[in-house]
């Protein structure tokens, strides 16, 4: 590692680690209802995994334009704006509330996503059960994802991985509690766990609320003044502008991976309860590359406000290769180690037995993974979101998601492809974030190189 290596990331890991622990808390969330459903039945297993990507899919859409915040309040911050940088966590509050009507809607409605699982009417009904009880949970978790990307952006992410690791304390015996009953319940299994997650997103809230009014830091950033900020049109039309991008290019990446478990789902409740595994183990190496990207476009988009862009370029450099290095460590040891990984989550051979071929793929999936978030991140925090959209939409789309159809039916109805069932899904997928992650790193050497024009002109 080079002396300029070792500056970047001697301030970068600092601002990474608190958002590292704080997203493992919260992919915990998923992970103990996982473990916890593995063990209560099959049935519900596939429920969490169909439901859970219907979740996921409308919650990380709306939360990407949420997090719009990020480089509109981290360029003010930067240029000692204080007062302007508060002024946008009312207004993504604003916005926040407004994507809730439609995101709870679309969750009380859910059967598009059921015709597209093909999910047996007892799954169909558990799945209806926990997304209903999800629907509560959404608006406090886009209004605390507004809390969680104003502090990210002024560099301050430990006070909310501690509400984070606090809300994870309350989910596990919760969950447990609801999930098998006990104390005059009866088990709910997989609703059980949506339920469980409605109370603690409205804990964590509360918890928000009382710190930004209560702490000194927010002071002089005019969240002590009291009142609520009304919605301003130009701040609204800033926030939307960048931020349905932003939230169309993570919708694009998320569905191109949760509409894998629907699709799976056709395919019979042990596929989909292996690929369950599969993704959950992905996510939770996914959260390294998201904290790092995090932690990287939080110092670029100061430094651009600050206006020192050789710095700002730099660090969004160095980010990336210290992402991509740490993704090739984590994903080769896990690969390595993953028949002891998936015995920590179930017992069932079958369904071990399902996720088994999955993993083959883990290694080269998380590095292509880690590379596109990486440059998406520095994307953003220069404020350029549409044309990584469209490289997302041809990459994960079209070549992951279309490609891996292909590979798991055969839709064409030729000679068998290599790779079929779960496997071509994950094939194609590997290959579409590949694709995403050069193209997208292409594109952030061109937007450096006009910008750089821009500066001697």
């Amino acid at each position: 590692m080079t002396p300029s290596l070792r500056h970047s990331a001697g301030r970068i890991l600092p601002l990474a680690w608190p958002v590292l622990v704080g997203q493992l808390a919260v992919l915990a969330f998923g992970t103990v209802d996982t473990v916890l459903v593995a063990r209560a039945s099959a049935t519900d297993l596939a429920a969490l995994a169909i439901g859970g990507a219907a979740y996921i899919t409308v919650f990380i859409g709306l939360m990407g334009v949420v997090l719009a915040i990020g480089p509109i309040a981290g360029q003010l911050f930067g240029a000692k704006q204080l007062r302007d940088a508060g002024r946008q966590l009312h207004q993504a509050g604003w916005l926040a509330l407004a994507l809730s009507v439609v995101g709870c809607a679309v969750m009380l409605f859910p059967q598009p996503f059921l015709a597209l699982s093909r999910a047996s009417p007892e799954v169909g009904e558990k799945v209806r059960g926990y997304l209903a009880a999800l629907a509560f949970a959404l608006p406090p978790a886009l209004l605390f994802t507004a809390f969680r990307g104003f502090n990210t952006s002024v560099s301050r992410p430990k006070i909310v991985m501690a509400v984070q690791l606090g809300g994870l304390a309350m989910k596990v015996p919760l969950s447990a509690w609801l999930v098998f009953g006990g104390l005059g319940l009866q088990p709910l299994g997989a609703v059980g766990c949506g339920i469980a997650t409605a109370i603690v997103m409205w804990g964590q809230l509360a918890i928000a609320w009382w710190v930004i009014h209560r702490d000194p830091f927010y002071a002089p950033f005019g969240l002590h003044d009291g009142g609520i900020a009304r919605p301003d049109r130009e701040s609204q039309k800033a926030l939307v502008r960048l931020g349905v991008p932003m939230g169309l290019s993570v919708l694009i990446e998320v569905t191109g991976f949760t509409f894998m478990a629907f699709f799976i789902a056709r395919m019979g409740t042990t596929a989909v309860a292996g690929h369950q595994l599969a993704a959950n183990l992905i996510a939770m190496l996914f959260m390294v590359p998201l904290s790092l990207g995090n932690a990287t476009a939080t110092l670029v988009a100061q430094r651009i406000g600050a206006a020192d862009m050789p710095d700002a370029r730099r660090l969004g450099w160095h980010g990336l290769q210290i992402a991509l290095l740490v993704a090739a460590l984590l994903g080769s040891g896990v690969y390595l180690a993953r028949e002891g990984v998936l015995g920590l989550y179930t017992s069932d051979a079958a369904i071990i037995a399902a996720a088994l071929p999955l993993l083959a793929w883990v290694a080269v999936f998380h590095i292509a993974d880690a590379g596109q978030a990486l440059t998406s991140f520095v994307l953003r925090a220069h404020r350029v979101t549409t044309v990584p959209l469209l490289i997302y939409a041809f990459a994960i789309w079209g070549v992951g998601l279309a490609g891996g159809y292909v590979l798991a039916f055969d839709t064409f109805g030729s000679t068998p492809p290599a790779l079929l069932g779960a496997r071509g899904f994950w094939a194609a997928a590997t290959a579409g974030l590949a694709v995403a992650a050069l193209g997208l790193g292409a594109f952030l050497q061109w937007v450096l190189r006009q910008r750089a024009a821009d500066a001697a002109a």
